[in-house]
């Protein structure tokens, strides 16, 4: 369990070293300038959840990480954990550079009150999982950036924590360690491992995370459902982008985003009988009916739909670039409506839609995540996304 109440860091910032030492003399105005990395969070991890952490930059992410691991001492408010906690802060945080791979397993393991003899028998996994070979007995000075981290995680999960936090630490990773860590994090969420890791892979915070929360300016902007938070924080990303005068005339959503330009005002799934729908047979052919209106001349724009999975990963998206469909121009007032047909080969569960008209270089007019929400049915059951339709054919033979 992981409890954060009301924690505020402060930093302060000093332009020259020299100016500290200025600073301590009586009559001395401040040489000092505050800097608040996170400002009154709060949050409470329940054992076995899995915890994402998204947002920019110097948002605060990291800090926050630190803090519950107990490197960090917040100025204000109170960390509380229950359990051992193993964390993969930075790439070969904990190990030294001239011992080899195995001393500092068994370093990392002792520093975590693991005996000799627990460390003896978890090493054959360690091993296993890292995959770094005959490495494993040279100091880690000589390892890539990909063989550090692959020890290092294999390390911190092999050490029965109750709590595992990790920072970005996959981000260096090939694909195949990438994939067997997602699997990995599937089997401590089964064995109710409370996990809070930072990851610029949305795809990967939706995937594997419970909840999510987004800091923005040390802050906690939004929390909730990962595909909810991520969507706020692509919004969010772009309205920045944005011109001034185009954020002041926009359309404010959670979801929404976009310079007004144009209007999203209608988006409906019919079935082949033109009847709108929300429930689908697998291979039926349906209808996306995309209506917008334009609040500014255009030349060009582009409507585009994207299909994805309940949490959030997607699987399938298409415009009218991509179909070779030049829509003309448009003036102001005019009403425009796309349809997009396609047949709906999708495995039986509950899919959403998003809809976004665009200008020709990708920027959006107006983007609405997971409008509609439609379910897909089929007698036959299958893994996945994709319905395939598999033919079987065997024989036997002596």
């Amino acid at each position: 369990m992981v409890l954060v109440q009301k924690v505020s860091k402060l930093y302060r910032l000093y332009r020259r070293p020299a100016d500290r030492l200025r600073e301590l003399l009586p009559g001395v105005a401040p040489a000092h300038r505050d800097f608040w990395a996170l400002r009154d969070v709060t949050f409470e991890v329940e054992r076995g959840e899995t915890l994402g952490l998204v947002g920019p930059n110097g948002c605060g992410k990291s800090t926050l990480l630190q803090m519950v691991s107990g490197i960090l001492q917040p100025t204000m408010g109170r960390v509380v954990t229950r359990g051992r906690i193993a964390a993969l802060l930075e790439l070969g945080a904990g190990f030294n550079p001239e011992f080899s791979g195995r001393e500092n397993v068994y370093l990392n393991g002792e520093i975590m009150g693991l005996s000799r003899a627990e460390i003896d028998r978890a090493m054959p996994s360690i091993e296993s999982f890292a995959e770094i070979g005959d490495f494993i007995e040279r100091p880690v000075k000589e390892y890539s950036s990909g063989m550090y981290v692959r020890l290092a995680f294999s390390t911190a999960i092999h050490v029965d924590p109750e709590i595992l936090i990790v920072d970005e630490a996959l981000a260096v990773g090939d694909a195949v360690f990438a994939n067997r860590c997602v699997r990995k994090f599937q089997e401590l969420r089964e064995r109710k491992i409370t996990v809070l890791f930072v990851s610029h892979d949305l795809g990967l915070v939706k995937q594997l995370s419970d909840r999510a929360i987004l800091l923005l300016g040390g802050r906690i902007e939004a929390m909730g459902a990962p595909n909810d938070v991520i969507n706020r924080y692509i919004g969010l990303v772009l309205e920045k982008q944005a011109p001034e005068t185009e954020r002041r005339e926009r359309v404010r959503s959670s979801f929404r985003h976009g310079d007004g330009t144009s209007e999203i005002v209608g988006i409906h799934m019919l079935n082949a009988r033109g009847e709108e729908t929300a429930s689908i047979a697998s291979g039926e052919p349906v209808t996306v009916r995309v209506s917008a209106r334009f609040h500014r001349a255009v030349s060009n724009p582009m409507v585009g739909i994207l299909v994805r999975t309940r949490i959030g990963m997607d699987v399938y998206g298409t415009n009218t670039v991509l179909e070779h469909t030049d829509l003309g121009d448009f003036e102001a007032g005019q009403l425009l409506e796309v349809d997009f047909g396609i047949e709906c080969w999708l495995t039986p569960q509950q899919y959403t839609l998003t809809a976004a008209t665009q200008n020709a270089d990708g920027s959006s007019h107006d983007w609405l995540d997971d409008a509609i929400a439609f379910d897909v049915v089929d007698t036959r059951v299958a893994a996945g996304v994709a319905n395939l339709r598999a033919k079987v054919e065997w024989r036997a033979s002596r």
